[in-house]
């Protein structure tokens, strides 16, 4: 009797909490899994980050561009001869080389028009050539515009060589309590180009790791998620020198965030020289090594 007893005692319930506390963990790496796969699929898009061959500043007045040494603005990749744009008070016009196919917003084009930048409500406008391989977009960062070019041969895409991970944590899932700022603060945010941008800034995100506090500032770019901006002791030491993103959910009932570091990633400059990425603020430099999610990319340049 004494030996039923005891079979369905402490013993069971130890076996039990263990095959519970293994599938969590099962369905928390598979979780990971969907959104690693995602982003790699999003990277390596023909359109995707990967994709880039060209940043260039557009200055005012008339340039030509294609991919011959005589053009003001020279392609990595492309026709001889695109066009020419002319930066002007009245805005970006560009003018189609004559005889070259391109398509302009999806449609076929000839002729001149003038550009949208990535600040335009509707987005950019979208110069594509070479039978839709190559894309050509007009982006303003700070108070200037440059010519963004992407092509999905791009040796950056097709020799992608995927990404290396530090073993998934579960103690890098922490809940955080958001703190929020009066309506209408932004922070100055630097990128690796050299200009800033006041971005909108609700709020800051405090969280607790090995018993200590800490705290990172948020950005609101739009949509249901906060972006982070970060660096702490990994940077340069395992992890992207110039630091790393992770996006979280907007603050739930009584502010609560999650924030889960296994998902943080690498910005677009890990992976081409073509990239205009943030940096993290001061306030966002924060002393303790974050031993989850991306590790700097092989090859990849500060």
């Amino acid at each position: 009797m004494l030996g039923a007893i005891t079979a369905c005692g402490p013993g069971r319930d130890d076996a039990a909490s263990a095959e519970q506390a293994k599938a969590a963990q099962v369905a928390f790496q598979r979780e990971l899994d969907v959104v690693r796969q995602t982003r790699i699929a999003e990277l390596t898009r023909p359109d995707g980050w990967t994709s880039l061959v060209g940043l260039h500043w557009i200055d005012p007045g008339a340039h030509y561009v294609g991919a011959s040494a005589g053009n003001g603005i020279k392609l990595a990749v492309g026709p001889a001869h695109l066009g020419m744009i002319d930066l002007g008070k009245g805005g970006i016009r560009f003018v189609a080389e004559k005889g070259v196919a391109m398509t302009l917003d999806g449609q076929p084009f000839t002729g001149e028009t003038f550009l949208r930048a990535d600040d335009a409500p509707a987005g950019p406008s979208v110069i594509a050539f070479d039978e839709g391989k190559g894309v050509a977009t007009v982006i303003k960062r700070g108070d200037r515009y440059l010519l963004r070019v992407k092509h999905a041969d791009a040796p950056t895409r097709t020799g992608f060589r995927g990404i290396e991970y530090w073993p998934t944590s579960a103690d890098w899932r922490v809940e955080g309590r958001f703190v929020p700022h009066p309506a209408g603060k932004t922070l100055e945010i630097a990128n690796i180009i050299g200009t800033t941008d006041a971005v909108p800034n609700p709020g800051a995100i405090e969280f607790q790791h090995g018993g200590k506090t800490f705290r990172i500032e948020a950005l609101d770019e739009g949509g249901d998620t906060l972006f982070l901006v970060f660096a702490d002791r990994t940077s340069g030491h395992g992890s992207y020198p110039a630091g790393r993103f992770l996006d979280v959910a907007k603050p739930g009932v009584g502010g609560t965030v999650v924030l889960d570091f296994n998902q943080a990633h690498n910005p677009p400059c890990a992976f081409t020289p073509f990239a205009t990425c943030p940096l993290p603020p001061p306030e966002n430099r924060l002393d303790v090594a974050i031993q989850a999610g991306e590790k700097t990319y092989a090859h990849s340049a500060p």
